[in-house]
C-alpha cells in the first residue's frame, strides 16, 4: 500500500512540476497502451522502446498504466467483441495468415481476441487520451495549483523553518 502512495504523491509531484505538457500527457497516453495490453508482449516492448526513445514521461506512463490496467479488466468483454469482429473479418484472412507465419509477429498474440480487442482500441483512442490528459493538467496547473500557491496556509507553511529545512533537504535528495 505504501509503494501505491509513493507513486501517487510522485504522480501528484510530477504534476505540480514545470516539466512540459506534452511530455505528461504523452506519457498518460503510452500508460494507457501499456494498461491495456498485455503484460509480457511484443507490443509492451515497442511501446517502451519508444517511451525510451521519445522525451515522454516514464513516472506519468507507469502510474496510468497501473491504473489503465485495472480498468482494461473490466472492458474486457468489449475488447472481445471488438476483436472476434476483427478476427473474423473475411478481407484480413490472408493477412493474419502471413502475419502468424512469420517468426516474432505471433508472439503479439494477434490471434487472441481480447488482445486484439484491446490493441486496436487502445490505439485508436491513445490520441483522445493524450488530448484530454493536455487539457486537464493544463486546467489543474491553472486553477488549483494557482490557488494553493495564493491561499494563506501556503504562505503560512512557507514561513515555517519546518518547510526551508524541508525544501533544502529535497534540493540536495530530491
Amino acid at each position: 500500500m505504501t509503494i501505491i502512495l509513493k507513486q501517487l504523491f510522485n504522480f501528484i509531484k510530477l504534476l505540480n512540476s514545470d516539466t512540459g505538457l506534452n511530455q505528461i500527457s504523452a506519457g498518460i497516453a503510452c500508460g494507457f497502451i501499456l494498461g491495456m495490453a498485455p503484460v509480457f508482449s511484443l507490443q509492451t516492448l515497442l511501446i517502451l522502446f519508444l517511451m525510451f526513445f521519445f522525451r515522454i514521461q516514464m513516472g506519468a506512463a507507469f502510474m496510468s498504466a497501473f491504473f489503465f490496467a485495472f480498468m482494461a479488466y473490466l472492458l474486457d468483454p468489449i475488447f472481445h467483441e471488438v476483436g472476434c469482429f476483427i478476427l473474423e473479418m473475411d478481407s484480413l484472412y490472408g493477412i493474419f495468415a502471413v502475419l502468424y507465419n512469420t517468426p516474432i509477429i505471433p508472439f503479439t498474440r494477434f490471434y487472441n481476441s481480447v488482445v486484439m480487442g484491446a490493441g486496436v482500441t487502445s490505439i485508436i483512442l491513445s490520441p483522445l487520451i493524450f488530448l484530454l490528459a493536455r487539457v486537464l493538467i493544463s486546467k489543474y496547473r491553472q486553477n488549483v495549483v494557482e490557488k494553493l500557491k495564493k491561499s494563506k496556509l501556503a504562505i503560512l507553511l512557507k514561513s515555517t523553518s519546518f518547510y526551508k529545512w524541508y525544501a533544502k533537504y529535497d534540493q540536495f535528495y530530491g
